[in-house]
């Protein structure tokens, strides 16, 4: 048995680092390491096979690295891979090992926020056309009525740099235009990508003050801290020496320098071939 097991967080780019960091201030003594498919990144207009194939080998690249728990911090992993690799991998080869999503977390609170029972779903395309925000939703919170929005233009936005400029307003406001025209009543949204808040200030200008936009770092960090003390025989696994690496599978300096905005601290990778 590896003598470090850190928690493994993963998504196919960026965007699982804004989570990687709330895991972090929440537990700060577990070790964690992230892997970022950036060289196969983006997901979200992938079909359901090509994802769960991508996800698959990134899971099993953690497994060999000694990791007992993996986190796909990744809303697209989340829909279309997370039940297949729970239902069928793990079941079919008899490992310990679990892997865990952001999506159940995330629906658990939403029901709990919304008062008017409206809620709706900022996502990438792939994750709207899955359903499984609205599928799980419904599982905790029957009488809430959930209204999405696929918004393909701002993963690229904010991988390039250009989400805090005056171009990027048009497509802002375009889709929380798109969500709130939906319903007058809706008065929580989720930011159901987490590349998303990084547009949190931007948002806020075309949402009303009445309207809670809700990230998902804090809430998968907080179940995280819920499900490894329901789950010793997980917890006992986890190596607790508060240390954190980095690995991508394209360009170390190009992803140290994105990961680092979205992490908001240094970031130094390795890079891995699956």
């Amino acid at each position: 048995m590896p003598s470090t097991q850190p928690i493994g967080v993963f998504d196919s780019g960026y965007g699982g680092l804004t989570v990687l960091k709330s895991l972090v201030e929440k537990l700060p003594a577990y070790d964690f390491i992230y892997l970022g498919d950036n060289a196969r990144a983006p997901y979200g207009n992938r079909s359901f096979e090509t994802v769960y194939q991508y996800t698959r080998e990134c899971v099993q690249w953690f497994f060999s690295k000694g990791c007992p728990l993996v986190i796909l911090a990744c809303n697209t992993s989340s829909a279309k891979a997370l039940r297949t690799i729970q239902q069928q991998d793990l079941v079919e080869s008899g490992t310990k090992n679990r892997v865990l999503g952001v999506i159940r977390p995330t629906t658990e609170m939403a029901g709990l926020l919304s008062k008017t029972g409206h809620v709706g779903i900022l996502a990438t395309s792939g994750t709207v056309y899955s359903g499984s925000y609205v599928l799980e939703i419904k599982k905790f919170f029957p009488d809430v009525r959930v209204f999405q929005q696929a918004c393909p233009l701002w993963v690229p936005l904010i991988e390039n740099n250009e989400h805090q400029g005056p171009g990027a307003d048009y497509f802002i406001k375009k889709y929380a235009d798109g969500l709130l025209s939906q319903s007058p009543e809706i008065d929580t949204v989720l930011l159901a990508c987490t590349h998303y808040p990084l547009l949190m200030d931007r948002l806020s200008l075309y949402f009303p003050a009445s309207i809670q936009l809700v990230a998902q770092g804090d809430i998968v960090a907080q179940s995280l801290v819920t499900y490894l003390k329901n789950h010793p025989e997980i917890e006992s696994r986890c190596s607790k020496r508060g240390q954190l690496s980095f690995y991508t599978t394209d360009d170390c300096a190009d992803f140290d320098l994105h990961g680092g905005y979205f992490y908001g601290a240094v970031v130094k990778s390795e890079r891995v071939f699956l």
